[in-house]
């Protein structure tokens, strides 16, 4: 890629030039147009496309930062392929998808998000660097870091590939190196977390049509072949392989998403109290695994094998780290910082919520203004927006195969991202303290309810009868579901109605939370529902239900 000649100071030096990197340098440049930018990544451009980096899969917050903060629409729907959500099949061991419970939508939810080629993607970011104005030197490598604590400017120490050390000042630092996380090692910043869920991974240069998958039995007789016709007629357009599709077990689930240069991720993620690592840190392992387990997908990819691209394996991938913002001018972004759990892709979320933050402080910054209160807000939301979603995946890998809780689990994780997060992302109010502060109890009920419903779900998977039944949960006819959703497109709303919408969300949560805790009991008296049962009003468990979740599996079956 052509580089321009390396600058001796700037005012903001980016180290990494990836998805956190490129995408926080165009919202500095839009927010800030005089701001100089200097980004450093230690990659080639262009990058390979397919096999580039893992995480292709976009949902609400992040599709909305790319498409609408970032100006990203027309590469995203020209160039990328748009999702149709977010798919489930408890299909361990069998090859009759018909057969089995799918959730998911039989057409699309009206908010857009993207499985995204990280390759395409970030080759065009790289790109659009350039053409706004921004500096973007690749075959970088940072050598040395000196960050003032006193007020001077920092000093980086870098090097591109067959020339000579380079020394840049730059008024702010940040690390969007990745999992290098040179900020965080250089200050001692790592943190474990309690979550030890590992990944592997690869990519095939041809399609997995889910929907064309031979189905065990269809052949058998009219009745078969009618039950398999009728499950492909469910989806009809888009069909279900543009879906980010899950095959799920108990400790496990499987992701197949395709990605706009015609190959198809494919994705293993365990707890490894359940599935070692070992049993597939190879390709043969893997493959090995996927026929024991999900025979269906093992099936198509045994004939493909000689167009495997790549393969990879994190044996922890989940971590924390105790500072991400700071007053002294640095920062750290992406996977530099934090990472979750691939289970529901917040990856780009929280990419889009950091540089939010990021930029608003070099906003500050470059407006004169103290950064010591704003900064410490930030890190505490930040750090609450981390601690909630973390509450959705710790011990919980062993309900994903039940597909009694799961089904209600992901109406929940939905309902509180969409209610919740989302809303204050697309709606522009994360760096909004004065709503913050007016909302500062509904938020924190709303995070004390996701914690005691995930420790109920837990308890409810542990004694659940997980009946199999060939039933589709169809998000799309929930109305007030594909509602929630849509409600994060509406435009200029005021303050007030901002603070309110927040504060009908409580009360939906909980309205949810007792119809969830309600189905619960009644399917098993026994479970222990006090500590959730305390946090609601007696309204909310009451009789009849409510109606917010889906109907019971044995009532859709009949």
């Amino acid at each position: 890629m052509h580089t321009e000649s390396a600058p001796a100071s700037t005012d903001v030096l980016i180290m990494g030039g990836g998805l956190a990197g490129m995408t926080l340098a165009l919202q500095l440049r839009q927010r800030l147009p005089d701001l100089n930018v200097l980004v450093l990544e230690r990659r080639a451009h262009p990058v390979p496309v397919a096999c580039h980096k893992v995480g292709e899969s976009s949902v609400e917050i992040g599709a909305h930062y790319f498409e609408h903060t970032l100006g990203l629409r027309e590469h995203l729907q020209g160039e990328q392929l748009r999702k149709f959500g977010f798919r489930f099949f408890f299909s361990e061991g069998r090859r009759d998808l018909h057969r089995v419970t799918e959730l998911g939508a039989s057409r699309p939810l009206p908010v857009a998000s993207y499985q995204i080629d990280r390759g395409i993607f970030e080759n065009f970011l790289g790109e659009e660097c350039q053409r706004r104005g921004i500096r973007f030197i690749d075959e970088a490598m940072v050598r040395h870091l000196d960050l003032s604590d006193d007020g001077n400017l920092h000093t980086v120490q870098w090097q591109q590939t067959g020339q000579e050390l380079v020394t840049t000042q730059a008024r702010w630092v940040i690390d969007a190196c990745g999992r290098a996380g040179l900020i965080k090692r250089k200050l001692g910043l790592a943190r474990e977390n309690n979550h030890a869920a590992h990944a592997v991974w690869f990519r095939i240069s041809d399609r997995v049509h889910l929907d064309a998958w031979p189905l065990e039995g269809e052949h058998g007789g009219d009745a078969e072949a009618a039950a398999a016709t009728a499950w492909r007629s469910r989806c009809v357009t888009p069909t279900r392989w543009l879906s980010t599709n899950h095959l799920v077990g108990a400790g496990y689930w499987v992701w197949l998403i395709p990605l706009a240069s015609g190959s198809h991720s494919v994705g293993i993620v365990a707890d490894p109290k359940y599935h070692p690592l070992d049993r597939m840190n190879t390709f043969d392992k893997a493959m090995d695994w996927l026929r024991e387990f999900q025979p269906a997908l093992f099936d198509d990819l045994d004939g493909k094998r000689d167009k495997l691209q790549d393969f990879a394996f994190f044996k922890r991938f989940s971590y924390d780290c105790s500072q991400v913002f700071s007053e002294h001018r640095w920062a750290l972004t992406g996977e530099a910082g934090r990472f979750l759990d691939p289970f529901y892709s917040p990856g780009s979320d929280f990419i889009a919520i950091g540089n939010t933050y990021i930029t608003e402080l070099i906003a500050r910054d470059r407006a004169g203004q103290r950064l010591a209160a704003h900064t410490q807000v930030y890190e505490q939301v930040y750090r609450s927006f981390y601690d909630s979603t973390l509450a959705l995946y710790v011990d919980q890998y062993g309900l994903f195969g039940d597909p009694e809780v799961l089904p209600t689990k992901v109406i929940w994780d939905y309902t509180y991202y969409w209610s919740v997060l989302a809303q204050m992302f697309c709606h522009e109010r994360l760096t909004d303290l004065a709503s913050l502060s007016h909302l500062r109890d509904e938020l924190a009920v709303c995070q004390q309810l996701n914690i005691e419903v995930q420790h109920f779900l837990r308890a409810w998977g542990e004694v659940s009868q997980r009946r199999n039944l060939p039933v589709m949960l169809d998000q799309a006819s929930v109305p007030w579901f594909v509602e929630l959703n849509r409600s994060l497109q509406d435009t200029d709303m005021s303050d007030e109605a901002f603070r309110q919408r927040i504060r009908q969300a409580a009360l939906t949560l909980r309205q949810l939370a007792g119809e969830l805790l309600q189905r619960g009991l009644d399917e098993h008296p026994g479970l222990d529902g006090r500590a959730l049962m305390a946090l609601l009003p007696p309204q909310a468990l009451e009789k009849p239900a409510h109606g917010l979740l889906f109907p019971s599996a044995e009532a859709l079956a009949a």
